[in-house]
């Protein structure tokens, strides 16, 4: 044989046969391992309440944390609240509040700050000079800031123009959006004479919470909340029932009916 001939082997049928299933097979394995990759998910974004007493009455950040939970949406809400305190109090670390060091240890995605009830009307100059400085850091850190407008006394409606003026004034200046609660109150308290938005002269009532956490989950999800139920649970560390909000459903459709109707702003991070 010359050293240069080409020897053709000629493979067996059946050796044939084999060899194609095993590429077949390898073929189908690496399909299905494809399939199987599982999607990417949303990380989970972080949402701090900074205020006092008018944020955390009847359970409100709570409220908000299970409507978003109960609809798959990846938001987790805390908060820093004392009550009766301002903003220049959570900056200047005083009243045991501890704002600062939650600012400083965690990373959040957005903040809402909500100044005293009588800040925008009685000192006006530190309301804006406060809203300034937790704006310019927060924005340093990549959160995005946004102004919780607080609501007039029972006892004195007309104190909402002022409040309004104010923090739509800074909110404009600054380029942060301020969800409009209290003219939302002012609004449902017009409509609806018969229902008690008011735990006492100031604070919100069950109803008045419940009110405001649909404008949250609305704020945060841009999302309709015709579908969060008018009693909203949590649960203790034993996995039983913790009902935080119990609404009538004539009243929770109407209070829902409210918030679809009004111009919430989204609070995207931009």
């Amino acid at each position: 044989m010359n050293k240069n001939t080409i020897v053709i082997m000629k493979i067996p049928t059946t050796l044939s046969w084999y060899l194609m299933l095993i590429l077949i097979a390898i073929n189908f394995n690496s399909i299905g391992q494809e399939i199987k990759t599982p999607p990417k998910t949303n990380p989970i974004k972080k949402v701090l309440f900074v205020g006092n007493s008018f944020t955390y009455f009847w359970n409100m950040p709570q409220l908000v944390h299970e409507m978003l939970k109960k609809n798959s949406f990846p938001l987790e809400v805390s908060q820093s609240t004392v009550g009766g305190s301002n903003l220049q109090e959570h900056w200047e670390k005083q009243k045991n509040t501890v704002t600062r060091e939650l600012l400083q240890k965690n990373k959040w995605d957005f903040v809402i700050l909500s100044d005293h009830s009588l800040s925008a009307i009685n000192t006006p100059e530190e309301f804006e000079k406060y809203i300034k400085k937790f704006n310019e850091l927060l924005k340093s850190e990549g959160a995005q800031p946004s102004l919780y407008m607080t609501w007039a006394y029972h006892s004195n409606p007309l104190m909402q123009k002022k409040i309004t003026e104010k923090y739509n004034e800074i909110g404009k200046m600054l380029n942060i959006s301020v969800v409009p609660v209290g003219e939302v109150i002012m609004t449902a308290r017009r409509l609806r004479p018969d229902l008690n938005f008011y735990f006492d002269d100031k604070h919100q009532s069950p109803e008045g919470s419940y009110l405001i956490a649909l404008v949250f989950y609305k704020a945060l999800t841009g999302s309709s909340v015709l579908n969060i139920p008018e009693r909203i649970t949590s649960e203790d560390y034993r996995g039983q029932n913790l009902y935080l909000s119990i609404i009538q459903p004539e009243t929770s459709l109407f209070l829902k009916q409210l918030v679809e109707e009004f111009d919430i702003p989204t609070l995207e991070k931009k």
